[in-house]
């Protein structure tokens, strides 16, 4: 018979203790300094990298090398997926085989929705949980928003030559104006404007679907003038009902873009704060709770761009009832 292991709390409480007494150590002898917090991303350019007529100045930013690296990340995942695909046949081992259980899965939730719409929806479905998930999670790697590019701060920090142009940051203010890290990489759904862009892409995307289902049928939702002199009262409700439809998909944005950056950046500001106040055992704590905030966003974010477009691809009830 199997013995099952007990929690052995004589053991574990000196352990826990421990690394309590090791953060305490740590704060007091080994001070980290306050990190520079700003929802904006920081620019590592100085001189904007080129400029365009209405969009303005275009500075390189440190959300914009997290995307890049995600970009590079996920091409080659799925060159070392399509290469174990190839190498195994029908019976994909290794990083390709879970790759295709997870796609299975995702496409088999999808059907499940979606019914024979399925292999419309499944593709957008798949790519932004996908990007959502590598961007939530490529976060976690060291030297991320922890790295990066001395710019001069009128309250700014002292630093030490560590050799040639690298230096570290002391926890003394400067008394003439000092140094802040601008971190190379930064978390990507902490920017607003990857938030943004991906909502107005899966509502955006929403209406295309719907109307390559229904047709021009589908504005019918938004703008119901059918009954409007058949049956007045009705009609005016309809057109009312309209029109809180067509807010309601404008608010999907707003809905979409802040849910993902307010949860996100909300975890980069906490992970900030912990790490400057108990910076030896309570941080790993929070990174894991960032990657099951990560997991879970990534997963919203797509369930909600596949249900939005499976409804999309519904007829309205008015108007199958009049069919």
């Amino acid at each position: 018979m199997e013995k099952t292991r007990k929690w052995r709390w004589g053991v574990n409480r000196w352990i826990i203790l421990g690394l309590v007494i090791l953060s305490v150590i740590g704060v007091n002898l080994f001070a980290p300094v306050q990190p520079h917090i700003q929802v904006a991303p920081e620019t590592l350019s100085l001189k904007p990298i080129f400029s365009l007529p209405v969009i303005g100045d275009f500075y390189l930013t440190n959300t914009l090398v997290a995307m890049l690296l995600m970009d590079v990340v996920i091409v080659l995942i799925a060159l070392i997926v399509r290469n174990g695909s190839r190498k195994n046949g029908l019976v994909p081992k290794g990083l390709a085989g879970g790759f295709e259980m997870l796609l299975e899965v995702l496409y088999n939730l999808t059907e499940s929705t979606a019914g024979k719409f399925a292999k419309k929806i499944f593709p957008w479905f798949a790519t932004i949980m996908i990007v959502v998930l590598f961007a939530n999670l490529i976060k976690l790697l060291p030297g991320f928003e922890t790295i990066g590019v001395l710019h001069h701060s009128e309250h700014g920090y002292e630093v030490q030559a560590l050799g040639g142009n690298w230096f570290t940051v002391l926890n003394q203010k400067a008394h003439e104006g000092g140094y802040v890290v601008t971190p190379f990489a930064r978390a990507l759904s902490t920017d607003l404007n990857f938030t943004a862009a991906l909502a107005i892409i899966s509502v955006l995307m929403t209406q295309v679907v719907g109307i390559q289902a229904q047709g021009f049928r589908y504005f019918s939702k938004f703008l119901n003038f059918r009954t409007m002199f058949k049956k007045p009262f009705f009609g005016f409700m309809d057109f009312l009902v309209g029109l809180l439809e067509t807010i309601s998909e404008f608010s999907k944005i707003l809905s979409f873009a802040f849910r993902l950056f307010g949860n996100m950046f909300a975890g980069m500001v906490l992970l900030a704060l912990i790490g400057v106040m108990v910076p030896v055992f309570v941080p790993s704590m929070i990174m894991m709770f960032e990657l099951f905030i990560g997991l879970i966003q990534a997963f919203v974010f797509g369930m909600l761009t596949m249900v939005f477009m499976a409804q999309a691809t519904q007829g309205h009830g008015g108007e199958e009832e009049h069919a």
